[in-house]
Order: C-alpha cells, then sequence, then structure tokens
C-alpha cells in the first residue's frame, strides 16, 4: 500500500506537466503583435512604389497623374518663385487657429454636457444637429453672415473639428465608473477638483481619439473653404492651376494636405501613447 501510495502522485505530476507543456506549445497569439517600427511608413511607400513603377511603365497618363518625379520638379519650381512658402504658411495658420478654438469648445463643451443633466439637454441636442448637416451645406450660411473673409474659414474649420473632440470626449466622460464619483463623494472633493482629478483623467482616452479625428477633419475642412473665394492658401493654389489645367501643381497641393494630415496623427499618436502609457491595450 505504501509503495501504492508514493506511485500516484507521481503519475498524478507527470501527467499535470505534460498537460501544461502540451498547453504551452498549442497557445495561440490573438492579439495583433509588437508594434512594427516605422510601421505607419509601409502603406504610403507602398503606394508611392507603385506610383513610380506605373509611371515608369508608362502606364499612366501625365494628363490623368503625374510622374512623381514631374511632381518634385513642379514643387521645387514652387518653392523657388516662394509661392509654395507663403500659401503654405496661411493654410498652417488657419488650420492651427481653428483646431486650437475645436478642440477647446469641444472639451468645455463635452464637460458641460457629460458632467451635468441640464447641461446634456442644452448642448447635446445642438450638436448632434450639427454633426447631421455636412459642412458643405453650412458654407452658404457662413458666407451670408460672416462674408467670405477669414472669419467665414475659422468659424466653418472649428465647427467642424469641434464636432469628433465633443462627441468622443462626452462619450468617455459617461463611461467613467461610477465608483469614482462615489469616492470623490466620500472623501469631500470639490466640483473643480473632481474635474481635474477624475473626470478628466478619465476623459483622456476619448479625447485623443476626437483629437486625431480632428486634426484629419481640420484638413478636410481646410480644402473646401480655402475654394471658396480664397486670395491665399494650398486650397487657392489649386483653385488657380485647375482654371489653367495644371495638374501638376494640383497633385502637389494634396501631397501637401496628404504630408500634414499624416504627420499630425503621428505626433497626436506620440502624445497618446505617453500621457495613457498607463494603459495596458492591444494598440501596446
Amino acid at each position: 500500500m505504501a509503495i501504492s501510495f508514493q506511485t500516484k502522485p507521481a503519475k498524478t505530476n507527470a501527467s499535470s506537466a505534460e498537460l501544461l507543456k502540451s498547453r504551452k506549445t498549442t497557445r495561440r497569439r490573438l492579439g495583433p503583435g509588437k508594434a512594427i517600427p516605422y510601421g505607419l511608413a509601409i502603406g504610403p511607400a507602398l503606394l508611392l512604389v507603385a506610383w513610380v513603377a506605373l509611371s515608369a511603365a508608362g502606364l499612366l497618363d501625365e494628363q490623368t497623374l503625374p510622374a512623381p518625379w514631374t511632381i518634385i520638379e513642379t514643387a521645387i519650381d514652387l518653392v523657388d518663385d516662394g509661392r509654395l512658402q507663403s500659401n503654405l504658411l496661411t493654410s498652417l495658420q488657419r488650420a492651427a487657429i481653428s483646431l486650437v478654438l475645436g478642440v477647446a469648445i469641444g472639451v468645455v463643451l463635452a464637460l458641460v454636457s457629460g458632467l451635468s443633466r441640464i447641461g446634456e439637454s442644452l448642448v447635446d441636442g445642438p450638436v448632434q444637429i450639427k454633426r447631421a448637416i455636412p459642412t458643405l451645406a453650412l458654407i452658404p450660411l457662413f458666407i451670408v453672415w460672416f462674408g467670405i473673409g477669414e472669419s467665414m474659414k475659422v468659424i466653418v474649420i472649428t465647427t467642424s473639428v469641434l464636432i469628433p473632440v465633443y462627441i468622443n470626449t462626452h462619450a468617455q466622460l459617461r463611461s467613467v465608473d461610477n465608483r469614482y464619483v462615489e469616492l470623490a463623494e466620500t472623501v469631500g472633493l470639490s466640483r473643480w477638483q473632481f474635474v481635474r482629478l477624475i473626470a478628466l483623467p478619465g476623459a483622456l482616452p476619448g479625447f485623443f481619439t476626437g483629437l486625431r479625428m480632428a486634426v484629419t477633419i481640420s484638413w478636410l475642412a481646410l480644402v473646401v473653404v480655402e475654394q471658396v473665394n480664397a486670395t491665399s492658401g494650398i486650397g487657392y493654389l489649386m483653385t488657380q492651376a485647375r482654371t489653367y489645367g495644371q495638374i501638376d501643381i494640383i497633385v502637389v497641393g494634396l501631397v501637401v494636405y496628404a504630408l500634414f494630415g499624416l504627420v499630425g496623427d503621428v505626433l497626436v499618436r506620440r502624445v497618446e501613447r505617453r500621457a495613457l502609457s498607463w494603459r495596458q491595450t492591444l494598440g501596446g
């Protein structure tokens, strides 16, 4: 009996070890895996390679899409005569001012609506109405109200930018764990302390999602407003090129918009990773 008593645990331990070993060998990775260095550049690089290859093979008509080397030559000419820098600076100023205003207004409205039922009743409805109305549909009305000057362009971009910031920040505020709210009430935090220590940190993931969308939308809205009675900006340069059939200049403008949109998104992602380094998500 003593011998059999000693051999049974040994068999059990052996079978357990084999089971654990089999589980380790058959384990599947379900996540996306480790981040690829400079992974965001792979897609655009492949598009550029395809563009170069198709142009070199003569499969792309120059009147439809000029070759990359033609675009580079055109960009150099625009830089030499100063047109690209001056119009680019104007576009950057419009986008930056509108982005700052839109983000600030969106965050304030999200706090008012997310932290108060009365605020939600007053704010959420009008924002949802604006969300359903395309920016293009508002331009004629804004021209009547504000004219065709710089203020109209900034207002159009600002109203477009604040929507994603508001929507995502408001949604994240409403998803803050109620236990933190009860804890804040228990320890006697003031309204401002609650907002600073609990509401704003809890809303950061949604805010950064909205900010990434806002950066892209600011450039999309900029493309639209700069082609409406503008006298400067990349969009104005593209409109003038369209009048004279200069497709290469139009493509230069599109490349500039794409590059700044991509760079803006990358910068926001880096800030997001630093600010939310405590989160463990599929994104890393």
